[in-house]
C-alpha cells in the first residue's frame, strides 16, 4: 500500500535508495537528495509501506504570497503508470491553492500529464550549471 505524507520526520537518506534520478547527467545521492527535500518548502512523499521506501515525491519552492514553483517531481521507473504522480500533483496543488502561480518547467513529453491537472503550457528559460558538485556537502546533514 502507498501512503502519502508531508512532513519529513523519520525518513533519512536509506529511504531515498531506490533509484532516483534516473537519466540525470549528475544523479543526486540519497544524502544529496535528503538535503534537498529539506530545502523545500513543500514537500509530498509517497512511500511503499511494505518496503518502508519513498517511491515518489514533489518539491516546491515558494514566496508565500505570490508564486510557488514546483521543482522536483518523480516516481520510481517501477511504480509508474499506478497514479502515485498524479496523486503527489494532487496533494501538492491543494497545499498551494491559496497561492495564484503555480509554475514548473518540463519536457514535451510530460505535457500532457500536466495539462490533464490544469496547467497551461508557457515560455520559460533556465540555466543549467552542470559543472557545479551538488553532491560535495553529504556529510552536513
Amino acid at each position: 500500500m502507498i501512503s502519502y505524507m508531508t512532513s519529513l520526520d523519520g525518513i533519512t537518506a536509506d529511504h531515498l535508495r531506490g533509484g532516483f534520478f534516473v537519466g540525470w547527467a549528475r544523479p543526486l545521492t540519497p544524502l544529496t537528495h535528503l538535503r534537498m527535500l529539506h530545502g523545500s518548502a513543500y514537500v509530498v512523499l509517497a512511500l511503499d509501506e511494505a518496503s518502508d521506501q519513498v517511491v515518489g515525491y514533489i518539491t516546491a519552492l515558494t514566496d508565500g504570497v505570490l508564486a510557488v514553483f514546483i521543482s522536483n517531481i518523480e516516481v520510481l521507473p517501477a511504480y509508474k503508470g499506478q497514479g502515485i504522480g498524479t496523486e503527489l500533483m494532487r496533494r501538492l496543488l491543494e497545499q498551494v491553492a491559496h497561492l495564484p502561480n503555480i509554475d514548473l518547467m518540463c519536457d514535451e513529453d510530460v505535457k500532457p500529464f500536466y495539462a490533464r491537472l490544469g496547467m497551461i503550457p508557457l515560455g520559460g528559460m533556465a540555466l543549467r550549471r552542470f559543472d557545479i558538485n551538488i553532491n560535495k556537502d553529504e556529510e552536513t546533514l
